[in-house]
C-alpha cells in the first residue's frame, strides 16, 4: 500500500462507485417504468376507444331496427290524421336513447336509377351531375355499358384488355351488376365519384356533393320518388336546374302528397312524367350514431351502419327481409 492511499480512501472510492451504480440503475428502472406506464396508458386509451366504437356501432344498428318498426307502424294514425311514427316521404328519423342519439336516413331504391337498364345518355348526365368532367363521364358510361353487356363471341373487349393489364388483373362480368359496389371496378371510376366528395359554394364554404352510391341501384325500376330522389338523378332524367331547385326547396318545407302538387311546380318540364310520390318495397336505411358521455354531452366519434331491406307485407310472419347489411359505411 502506498503512502498516499489509505484504507479510508479505498472505502470512499468503493462507496462512490456503488452510489454511482445505484444512480444509473435507478435511472434505468425509472425509464423502463415510464415507458411501461406510457404503453399501458396508450393501450388503455386504445381499448376504451375500441369499446366506444363497438358501442356506437350497436347503437346505430339499434336505430335501424327501431326505424324499421316505425316504418311498419307508419299507417297507424292519430285522431288528427298524422302518423306518430312514420309518414311516407320522410327522409330522416331522429332517435334519442339513454346511451346516445342516432339519425337514420331513409332512401327508397325507387329514388335511384337502375344501373342495369339506364341508357348511356342517362349515365353520362348523372356522372356530370356528380362532378365528373365530360371526357371521364363518357368513358365511365361506356365502361358501365360494357360491364353489363355480354361480350360478342366471348372475346375480350377493349375494356377487358385494360383490366387485364392492371397489376390485379380481371375481366368485366359482361352480365348484370349484382352489387352496386361493382362500379368501383369499372374503368375511370374514382372513390370520390362513387362515395361523394365536397365542393365550395359561392361563399367558399365546403358543402357535400353526393356520389353514385346514392343515385344508382340494382333494385329500382320505373318512376322515381320525388320526395327522396337526389338532385343529380333529377338532372340525369332531364329536369332543368331551376326546376330541380324548386323541387328541393318545396320538399324541404313539406313532403309532396300527390302528383298535382308536383306538377304545380314542374309544369310540363322534361322528365316530370318519370316522377311519382312514394317508394316501392325496397329501402336502404343508413344510421349514424353518437354516444352520450358521462357529463351529458355527445362523443365526437360517429359510426354509421346501413341495411337494404324489402318489405314483404302482412301475409308473412317476417314483415321485411334484409337484403344487404353494411357494417361500416362512410357518410359525409
Amino acid at each position: 500500500m502506498s503512502a498516499t492511499q489509505t484504507p479510508s480512501n479505498n472505502r470512499q472510492g468503493e462507496s462512490g462507485g456503488a452510489l454511482l451504480a445505484v444512480l444509473w440503475l435507478s435511472a434505468a428502472l425509472a425509464a423502463i417504468a415510464l415507458s411501461l406506464a406510457t404503453s399501458v396508458r396508450g393501450e388503455t386509451e386504445r381499448t376504451a376507444t375500441a369499446v366506444d366504437s363497438i358501442r356506437t356501432r350497436y347503437l346505430a344498428a339499434g336505430a335501424i331496427e327501431r326505424a324499421l318498426l316505425y316504418m311498419e307502424w307508419g299507417p297507424a294514425r292519430r285522431a288528427d290524421g298524422e302518423s306518430p311514427y312514420f309518414a311516407w316521404g320522410t327522409q330522416y328519423l331522429a332517435f334519442e336513447f339513454p346511451t346516445g342519439q342516432a339519425e337514420v336516413r331513409i332512401m327508397p331504391e325507387a329514388a335511384k336509377i337502375n344501373v342495369n337498364s339506364a341508357s348511356p345518355e342517362e349515365l353520362f348526365r348523372l356522372l356530370v351531375a356528380v362532378g365528373a368532367d365530360p371526357a371521364r363521364a363518357h368513358e365511365i358510361a361506356m365502361a358501365i355499358v360494357d360491364w353489363r353487356t355480354p361480350a360478342p363471341g366471348n372475346a375480350p373487349t377493349a375494356f377487358d384488355q385494360y383490366y387485364l393489364s392492371r397489376p390485379s388483373s380481371f375481366q368485366a362480368r359482361h352480365a348484370s351488376f349484382e352489387e352496386i359496389e361493382e362500379l368501383l371496378l369499372v374503368r375511370g371510376m374514382t372513390p370520390e365519384l362513387f362515395y361523394g366528395s365536397y365542393e365550395r359554394d359561392a361563399e367558399g364554404r365546403l358543402v357535400p356533393r353526393g356520389g353514385l352510391k346514392d343515385c344508382l341501384t340494382v333494385y329500382g325500376a320505373g318512376a322515381f320518388d320525388v320526395n327522396t330522389v337526389e338532385p343529380a338523378v333529377l338532372a340525369a332524367i332531364g329536369l332543368p336546374q331551376e326546376t330541380i331547385a324548386s323541387i328541393v326547396a318545396a320538399r324541404r318545407a313539406a313532403p309532396f302528397r300527390n302528383m298535382e302538387e308536383v306538377r304545380a311546380i314542374t309544369g310540363n318540364a322534361p322528365g316530370t312524367h318519370r316522377l311519382r310520390v312514394g317508394g316501392n318495397a325496397i329501402y336502404t336505411l343508413r344510421a349514424t350514431a353518437r354516444l352520450r358521455l358521462q357529463d351529458g354531452s355527445l362523443s365526437d366519434e360517429r359510426r354509421s351502419v346501413a341495411a337494404t331491406v324489402k318489405f314483404v307485407g302482412p301475409r308473412f310472419r317476417d314483415r321485411f327481409h334484409v337484403l344487404r347489411w353494411y357494417d361500416n359505411v362512410w357518410v359525409q
